[in-house]
């Protein structure tokens, strides 16, 4: 899904890891690349492309995985819970958000799916975090729930060095911020006050996911 110019599909057709792909997209542009990527492969007899806004145009039980990457987290809920009904023949999810990550994890929990697998790589200065999701329950950790559901359990408890990195980078970030609120909130501004609150508790959260690495 958002299969863009096709490079993902064609890569696995090529290394023998899917048989055949569906290679769907909104926009007829990248889609008419896709086409013609796939063709100059070989490979239009093993790679379908389709023009579909998200699960729209994909039939039950065509596919057994869903690849989607490259866009934001709350997109690909929607995209999700638009077609909650087709996905229920998937044995796999393989998703890549670029955003709201936890919120993410959060609608998978909620719709029976665990994270069997994930990962975080940084590449031209930036972070992608990505993760495979099976049907399956979701088995609660009360104790540090929320910092797995915002930066992964087995990214933090297997202390990724990638991760570590996103947190220091976090971490500065999120405290230059912090300078500046409270520069306004000593100047009697309320709001920036108030979002001063946030922004300590956003710092202790990944100061918390840091001690992981202790």
């Amino acid at each position: 899904m958002g299969c863009d110019h096709g490079y993902v599909s064609i890569y696995l057709v090529q290394n023998g890891i899917f048989e055949k792909m569906l290679a769907m997209d909104l926009r007829e542009g990248p889609l008419s690349a896709a086409r013609s990527h796939t063709e100059e492969e070989g490979l239009a007899g093993k790679i379908e492309c389709r023009l579909s806004d998200g699960l729209s145009q994909y039939r039950s039980g065509e596919a057994d995985a869903l690849i989607c990457a490259g866009m934001g987290g709350e997109l690909m809920r929607r995209i999700l819970y638009e077609g909650a009904e087709k996905l229920k023949g998937m044995r796999q999810l393989i998703l890549q958000p670029q955003s709201e990550v936890r919120q993410l994890r959060e609608y998978l929990r909620d719709t029976g799916f665990v994270i069997a697998a994930e990962d975080i790589v940084f590449e031209d200065g930036k972070f992608y975090p990505m993760f495979r999701a099976v049907p399956g329950e979701w088995e609660a950790d009360p104790g540090d729930e929320e910092l797995f559901l915002e930066f992964g359990k087995q990214t933090l408890t297997g202390r990724h060095p990638v991760l570590k990195r996103f947190l220091e980078h976090r971490i500065v970030t999120e405290d230059t911020v912090r300078e500046q609120l409270k520069e306004a909130a000593v100047s009697g501004s309320e709001k920036a006050a108030e979002r001063l609150k946030l922004q300590d508790k956003e710092i202790g959260l990944l100061k918390r996911a840091l001690s992981y690495y202790k």
